[in-house]
């Protein structure tokens, strides 16, 4: 993978995620996850800028972040189908957001020292936020994982629907700035000793969909891209 794919793909995940988040806003179970889905939408939504504008330099072919935002189809995205999943109920999005941050955050701190200085960047202040996203997701995991039977449950099936997901998220790759293949103890280590705390079990590893990194995605990016892209697309050129 190639410094600009890389770049793309890591930016895309974070943009895509970020648009999922914002989903939230006005509907989170309390006023106070209303604001911090919000924060953490926008602490995906900044690093996605720095890493899509990054990528259009890379690219070189007069692209800028609002351009591969909003002018891209679904098949020219590149972000994994972990992001694009829907909401789901209040555990599926923290089951998504915590398997995302448990990769986030050892991503950004390996970015962190890089020898590109644009991406080291992006990696120092990126992680930081990262850690905030993991402390709070695992915190509602192991909330809702060793609270009531019910929400047990719920949880158990959150993590289990999600869990096929985070296998695409290391799909080696040596020649890209950091292999996400050597991100995957990191992980494992984070999610193992969450999930016990919250009296959850890991899934066993069958079913591990992917493509999204090739632009083979699910059906609900299109649904996402659409009600995203529809401002830009319908007036463009348009600036405030």
């Amino acid at each position: 993978m190639s410094r600009f794919d890389f770049t793309l793909a890591i930016g895309d995940d974070a943009l895509i995620a970020a648009q999922r988040l914002g989903e939230w806003t006005s509907r989170a179970p309390e006023m106070e996850e209303d604001i911090a889905l919000a924060n953490i939408a926008l602490d995906q939504l900044g690093a996605a800028r720095l890493l899509l504008t990054y990528a259009g330099e890379l690219e070189g072919a007069g692209r800028d972040e609002d351009d591969l935002a909003f002018l891209r189809d679904d098949r020219e995205f590149r972000n994994c189908l972990l992001v694009e999943l829907p909401n789901g109920d209040f555990g599926v999005t923290m089951a998504k957001l915590f398997f995302l941050a448990a990769y986030q955050v050892p991503l950004y701190t390996a970015l962190a020292s890089c020898a590109d200085e644009r991406l080291a960047a992006v990696g120092a202040k990126a992680r930081k936020e990262s850690a905030y996203h993991l402390d709070h997701a695992a915190l509602w995991v192991k909330r809702l994982g060793d609270g009531t039977e019910e929400s047990h449950r719920r949880m158990q099936d959150a993590v289990d629907h999600v869990w096929p997901y985070v296998h695409e998220l290391f799909d080696p790759d040596p020649a890209a700035p950091v292999d996400p293949a050597t991100l995957r103890a990191d992980f494992d280590a984070t999610v193992a000793a969450v999930l016990d705390e919250a009296t959850l079990t890991r899934p066993e590893t069958g079913w591990t969909p992917g493509g999204g990194r090739d632009g083979l995605h699910t059906e609900h990016l299109s649904y996402l891209l659409a009600e995203m892209q529809v401002l830009h697309r319908a007036h463009p050129g348009a600036s405030w």
